[in-house]
C-alpha cells in the first residue's frame, strides 16, 4: 500500500525532519497526534531506517500503512552501537506497550492427566481438577501437550476411549473398529482381568511421567521375567507393546530425550493476520506450548525477529536453544541479547533436515492452524498460500489470485479462462471467459497476449466489476515462454503485480513455477504443491469447458447455415433465443419465422434440419 500526502497531511514536515537525522545507531519513537507513541524500533542507521517509513511513493504492508497514516511526530535517542539499540528498544516497548509493537500476553491456565478411579481407570486429559477420587497428575501449563501426552499413551498401549462403562458393558456387544485396527486392547471382550487392565494402565502412566526409553526398560524385564517362568502369552503382549513404544518414538514429538532443552519458534501469516506459536521441550519432553495472535501481517523476518525479542523481554528464563523456521538478519545480536538477560549462551539455529526439522514443521503446523481459526479457512489452506509466498520471494501471501489457461483444437474456437482464488479457495463469481478475437491461426502466446491486454484494460476502464480487482500474483498455464511473452504487455499497461507461469510434465501434473528465465521448484513445498495443482486443474477445466460449449455451438450454427436463405447471423439469432436442441425442436413454425427473420419456406426447412439433429 503507498503512502501520500493525503493519508497523512504531516508528511512533508516529517520528511524535512528526516533529512536532518543523525547516521548513528539508535531508536525511534513514533507518536500521534496527542502525543501517544504508537510505535517504537530500533535502527542501525537513523536517518535511512526512518526514511523508509516517510518516502515518496513507498510500498508499505498494511500494518505499516495503518501506522506512517497516524503518525504526527517522532523523538528518537542515539545509542553508541546497534545493540545498544536493541536492548533500549525492548525496555521502552515493556515500558510503553505501543499500540503498533508485538504485544504479548501470557495468560494460561493449567491442564492435567487425570486417571479415573473404579475397576478399569482411564486416562483423560482434563482442565479442572476435584475431589471426587481419581489421580490427578500435573498440573501442566499446556493444555495441548496434556492431550497429545494422553492420546500418545492411550495409542501405544491400546487403551480403551470409547464411551462403554467396564465391567457393566463386558461381553454386552462386539468389538468397536478400533480393536480390529489394533488401536484398542478389547477390554470389551472380557479376555482381561481387572488385574491385568490395571497393570497395563500403571505402565501406560509410568511411560507419560518417565519417558519412552524407561518403559521400554521395565517392559524388558517384566517380559523377559514372564518367559522364564513359561508365561509365554504374556511375554508376547509385552512385546508388542515394546514395539509399539519403540515404533512410536520413531515418530511421536511429545517425548523424545535427543531433543534439547529448546523452544521451537515459527509465524504464520495469511494476507492480512499473522500469529506465533511457541513449543517448548524441557528434559526430553514437549512440556508446553503457547499462540499469540499477532494482528496485523507484516514482513515476515522482521515479524519473527520483533515476537522473539518481545516473548523473551517477559519471560525469566530462556533455554540455551532456540529453533525458528527461518533466518533472522540480527540474530547475532539478540543472541547476545538474551546471554546477558540470561547469564547462559543461548543458540538461535534453523535445522535443514533431522528430527529438529521435524520439530520447526511441527511448530508452523500449529501456527497455521491457530490462525486458520481467525480467518475461517483449512490449516492446509494457510500453509499453501504462505508457501507459495515464500517460493517466489512475496512480502506477504496472496490473497487474490488470478490464473489464464488457452484452449483451441487447431484453429478453431480459440478461448481462453480466467480463474481467481481468494485467500487459497475459488471464488467462482470472478470467474471469466474470453474468446479469442484477434488471432486467427493457432498461437497461444498471441492468444495470452490479448486475454491479458483486454483484462487490464477492463481494469482501467472500469467497464465491469468482474476486472475491477488487481491480483497480488498472476499464474499463466504455460512456461518460461508464456512469462517472457506477457511480461513486457503488463509492463506496458503499467500493471506491477508479480508473474509467474505454471509447468506441467509429460502426465500433464503441475512439475514446476517458471520465472521467465527458470523454474521453481515446489515438490517439497507439499502445501504450495497443492494449491497451485489445484489452481492449474480448475482453469484447464474452465477453459476446455467453454472451447467444447464453444465447438458444439459452432457445430450446431453449421447445421442451420445449411438452409438456403439461413447465414451466421439468422442461425446465431436461433441459438440465442432457444440455447438448446431441445427447445429448438419444441418451437413452432411461427415462432421459428419470427425469431429467425425468414419466410414460412425457409422456417419449414428449418424445422426440417432441426428435427434431424
Amino acid at each position: 500500500m503507498y503512502i501520500t500526502d493525503e493519508h497523512n497531511q504531516r508528511l512533508p514536515y516529517l520528511r524535512d525532519k528526516t533529512s536532518k537525522l543523525t547516521t548513528s545507531p539508535g531508536c525511534y519513537i513514533m507518536k500521534d497526534k496527542t502525543g501517544k507513541i504508537i510505535y517504537i524500533g530500533k535502527a542501525k542507521n537513523l536517518r535511512n531506517r526512518v526514511t523508509s517509513y516517510f518516502r515518496k511513493g513507498q510500498d508499505h504492508l498494511p500494518k505499516v500503512w495503518k501506522m506512517v497514516s497516524n503518525v504526527n511526530d517522532y523523538d528518537f535517542i542515539v545509542t553508541d552501537s546497534e545493540f545498544e539499540a536493541l536492548v533500549l528498544e525492548c525496555s521502552l516497548i515493556k515500558l510503553h506497550t505501543p499500540k503498533y509493537n508485538i504485544l504479548l500476553k501470557d495468560d494460561k491456565g493449567y491442564s492435567y492427566i487425570r486417571v479415573t478411579s473404579g475397576p478399569y481407570p482411564r486416562l483423560q486429559a482434563v482442565l479442572q481438577k476435584f475431589d471426587d477420587g481419581a489421580e490427578y497428575i500435573g498440573p501442566y501449563t499446556s493444555s495441548y501437550a496434556v492431550k497429545q501426552a494422553v492420546e500418545e499413551a492411550n495409542k501405544v498401549f491400546r487403551l480403551p476411549t470409547c464411551t462403554r462403562v467396564f465391567p457393566r458393558d463386558l461381553k454386552k456387544a462386539r468389538p468397536c473398529l478400533n480393536y480390529h485396527i489394533k488401536r484398542c486392547m478389547g477390554v470389551c471382550t472380557g479376555e482381561f482381568s481387572e488385574e491385568e487392565y490395571r497393570t497395563v494402565v500403571e505402565q501406560a502412566v509410568d511411560y507419560i511421567k518417565n519417558g519412552s526409553s524407561q518403559s521400554v526398560e521395565r517392559l524388558t524385564a517384566e517380559m523377559e521375567r514372564a518367559a522364564e517362568n513359561l508365561e509365554f502369552e504374556l511375554a508376547a503382549r509385552l512385546r508388542d507393546r515394546i514395539n509399539a513404544i519403540k515404533k512410536a518414538a520413531e515418530s511421536q514429538k511429545i517425548i523424545d530425550e535427543t531433543v534439547p532443552d529448546c523452544d521451537i519458534i515459527a509465524i504464520s501469516q495469511n494476507v492480512e493476520i499473522a500469529c506465533a506459536s511457541v513449543i517448548m521441550y524441557r528434559g526430553g519432553r514437549l512440556t508446553d506450548k503457547a499462540d499469540y495472535y499477532l494482528g496485523d501481517s507484516g514482513e515476515s523476518g522482521n515479524m519473527l525477529e520483533e515476537f522473539v525479542l518481545s516473548y523473551y523481554s517477559m519471560k525469566d528464563s530462556a533455554p540455551k536453544t532456540i529453533i525458528l523456521d527461518e533466518e533472522l538478519e540480527n540474530a547475532q545480536l539478540i543472541e547476545q541479547f538474551l546471554r546477558e538477560k540470561y547469564g547462559h549462551a543461548t543458540h538461535i539455529t534453523v535445522p535443514k533436515k533431522g528430527h529438529l526439522l521435524r520439530l520447526a514443521t511441527l511448530a508452523k503446523s500449529n501456527a497455521n492452524e491457530y490462525i486458520s481459526v481467525k480467518v475461517g479457512r483449512t490449516g492446509r489452506e494457510v500453509a499453501g498460500l504462505e508457501e507459495l509466498a515464500k517460493a517466489l520471494g512475496m512480502s506477504k501471501p496472496p490473497e487474490f489470485i488470478e490464473c489464464y489457461d488457452i484452449s483451441n483444437l487447431a484453429s478453431t474456437d480459440m478461448v481462453a479462462g480466467m480463474v481467481v482464488f481468494e485467500n487459497g479457495r475459488p471464488c467462482k463469481k470472478r470467474y471469466k471467459r474470453f474468446s479469442i478475437k484477434t488471432v486467427e491461426e493457432q498461437n497461444d502466446y498471441a492468444c495470452m497476449a490479448e486475454v491479458i491486454e483486454r483484462r487490464f484494460r477492463n481494469y482501467f476502464e472500469k467497464t465491469d466489476e468482474g476486472f475491477a480487482t488487481l491480483p497480488d500474483l498472476i499464474l499463466l498455464d504455460g512456461g518460461n515462454g508464456h512469462v517472457n511473452t506477457i511480461a513486457p504487455v503488463l509492463k506496458r499497461l503499467g500493471i506491477d503485480v508479480p508473474l509467474y507461469g505454471l509447468v506441467k510434465d509429460d502426465k500433464h501434473r503441475t512439475r514446476a513455477i517458471a520465472t521467465g528465465d527458470g523454474e521453481i521448484s515446489i515438490v517439497k513445498s507439499r502445501s504450495a504443491f497443492n494449491l497451485v495443482t489445484a489452481i492449474q486443474d480448475e482453469v484447464h477445466r474452465v477453459a476446455i469447458t467453454y472451447q467444447r460449449s464453444k465447438r458444439k455451438k459452432s457445430a450446431f450454427t453449421l447445421e442451420l447455415t445449411s438452409v438456403k436463405g439461413v447465414g451466421e447471423k439468422k442461425a446465431a439469432r436461433l441459438i440465442t433465443a432457444f440455447k438448446t436442441k431441445e427447445a429448438l425442436k419444441k418451437a413452432t413454425l411461427d415462432e421459428i419465422r419470427t425469431t429467425a427473420g425468414v419466410n414460412a419456406e425457409v422456417a419449414q426447412s428449418l424445422m426440417d434440419i432441426i428435427a434431424q439433429l
